[in-house]
């Protein structure tokens, strides 16, 4: 299992962010997206999860292979927990939901109504997701918003089996999870050139 990326791409309401980035990730490895806001670390990560196409190069993975976390949390509020982690098991074959209870600290909470939930229990639902789709890349949008330091701690061991059991991770964060399975990956070098003065330039990227 592998993620390769060349010379990729990409943009977001037409305006390019990222051109000429190359990598490949091996399984058993993650990769933590950094740079400043508007840099095109959500483009990228959406881009690498199949949700929009890049503007030049490739994204080679298997079929199937992605399970994407963004900043929704993907509940059906008036189900319980369990309910939904069955749901996501049955859509993606993920099976058996204890496992992913237990390690997200949520089986006294397996028959609580979502939306009775704090919103740092509702994040570990969210990503407790990940772990009964049985995919092997997950891609990841700060996923440790809403989550105290406790949860964080879970959230990284996770992350850390995941990579043991051959998968790979690819995530923007500003959180230090602590993984040295991990590298780094500043996008400052691959922000795409731009209209001059009056053009794509002037953009307000806080809405990038």
């Amino acid at each position: 299992m592998e993620l390769r990326l060349t010379d990729i791409a990409c943009a977001r309401g037409g305006v390019p962010l990222i051109a000429g980035l190359s990598l490949t990730l091996r399984a058993g490895h993650a990769l933590v997206l950094r740079g400043p806001n508007g840099c095109g670390k959500t483009t990228l990560l959406r881009t690498i999860a199949g949700l929009q196409p890049p503007l030049a190069g490739t994204v080679d993975l298997p079929p199937d292979a992605v399970a994407y976390a963004a900043h929704a949390d993907g509940l059906k509020a008036t189900l319980s927990v369990a309910e939904n982690l069955r749901f996501w098991a049955a859509i993606y074959g993920g099976g058996d939901i204890a496992p992913a209870l237990a390690r997200m600290n949520l089986t006294d909470l397996a028959e609580r109504a979502a939306q009775n939930l704090s919103a740092g229990q509702k994040r570990r639902l969210g990503l407790a997701r990940l772990l009964v789709t049985a995919r092997p890349v997950w891609v990841l949008d700060e996923p440790t918003v809403s989550l105290d330091a406790a949860s964080v701690a879970l959230f990284a061991d996770a992350v850390r089996a995941h990579l043991a059991g051959g998968g790979l991770a690819v995530m923007a964060t500003h959180i230090d999870l602590g993984l040295d399975e991990a590298r780094t990956l500043d996008l400052t070098p691959y922000k795409a050139q731009r209209a001059g003065a009056g053009g794509a330039d002037s953009f307000d990227e806080a809405f990038l």
